[in-house]
């Protein structure tokens, strides 16, 4: 996917850059990526509809996207992702994602295809937790986030400040000693904190608990009513499992296409971001799925694998190579959103791993 910067942007559409700042902060721009200080934007994204002349714009075509800002979202990588799709000859009619994240394969594939079954499953437990109560509960859920989002936007800086740590106390709270009575609460706090916390990480430390700050937003869309809805509708017949990767096994057969998008394997030494579970996520576990991915190909499904590229940092690192030696191996360009480093920001390769 090209990008251009917010002022080729602002060029584009006729429009200050201040202005195209403020659409990517409010998420108004899909795909939008912050790399260092500087807003990157797709060059095929189109300029929003002026809300401050018109509020609200009904569309009867609903469209599905992620409810969640997720590190390693894979909404840039779709054009490419997508090209694998085997679903056009009928054979293949069911759809598996083990490490479902963000959703963002997800919620493409369920926007184009009507597929006899679908299993998606994490091993982060409030993650799908959310994913459940959306399915589930979303009018109650939704009423929650429309009293966060009321309460919180029209706060002082400090205020806000003050809200966001009890909620965050509140949500730590819930995931040590929580039970199912408040599960929407739960997945309310979850989605309020990710809209919230600072570049929408979801990163907890080694006792599971989540730590990341406040970010600054001006207007944040707490509560997208009319997506939410859209994607319960479309979460209805999908079957959403707490459990670990090998547990789909179960589910995958010569019909199934299984996207596979594990904790990428750190570039270097010292970035090793553990952001999602208090779980890690080494060297051995990569060999153990590339082991599963063996087995699920000979079960004949069709598999696609995502991971970093280590050769972005040391030509003559194999890993990947060497682990999926009987798979085809494609290199793809992508922009790093998150990194202590400056200079590790910006363009970089990734790898799509394809049995097919």
């Amino acid at each position: 996917m090209e990008f251009m910067s917010a002022k080729e942007a602002a060029d584009k559409w006729g429009i200050s850059q201040r202005r195209v700042a403020y659409l990517c902060s409010e998420d108004r721009i899909d795909n939008v990526a912050m790399v260092g200080n500087m807003w990157i934007i797709p060059v095929t994204a189109k300029k929003p509809i002026d809300a401050r002349s018109i509020r609200y714009t009904k569309n009867n075509e609903k469209k599905i996207k992620p409810f969640l800002k997720w590190a390693g979202g894979k909404g840039q990588l779709l054009s490419e992702i997508e090209k694998y799709y085997p679903f056009k000859k009928g054979k293949i009619t069911k759809y598996a994602e083990p490490f479902v994240g963000g959703g963002a394969v997800l919620f493409d594939i369920l926007s184009k295809y009507n597929l006899e079954a679908v299993y998606i499953s994490d091993i982060n437990a409030e993650l799908i937790n959310t994913y459940r109560i959306i399915r589930d509960d979303i009018d109650e859920l939704v009423d929650m986030l429309t009293v966060m989002q009321k309460e919180f936007v029209p706060m002082s800086t400090d205020s806000r400040k003050k809200y966001y740590l009890e909620k965050r106390f509140r949500f730590n709270h819930l995931k040590l000693n929580g039970n199912e009575n408040v599960n929407v609460e739960k997945a309310a706090l979850m989605i309020f904190l990710n809209k919230t916390c600072f570049n929408g990480l979801f990163r907890v430390n080694r006792k599971g608990m989540f730590n990341v700050p406040i970010g600054s937003y001006k207007n944040p869309l707490i509560c997208d009513r009319e997506n939410l809805h859209a994607v319960s509708e479309k979460l209805q017949n999908v079957t959403i499992v707490c459990k670990d990767y090998r547990e789909s096994a179960n589910f995958i057969d010569k019909n199934t296409f299984v996207y596979i998008d594990p904790p990428y394997r750190p570039l270097t030494d010292t970035a090793n971001f553990t952001a999602y579970t208090e779980n890690l996520f080494n060297d051995g576990e990569q060999i153990e799925l590339a082991k599963f991915v063996d087995a699920m190909h000979r079960k004949g499904a069709k598999i696609v694998v995502s991971n970093s590229d280590p050769k972005n940092s040391d030509t003559e690192d194999n890993f990947f190579d060497n682990i999926y030696s009987s798979h085809n191996i494609k290199r793809v360009e992508a922009t790093r959103m998150i990194n202590c480093n400056s200079e590790a920001r910006g363009k970089i390769k990734e790898l799509l791993i394809s049995n097919f």
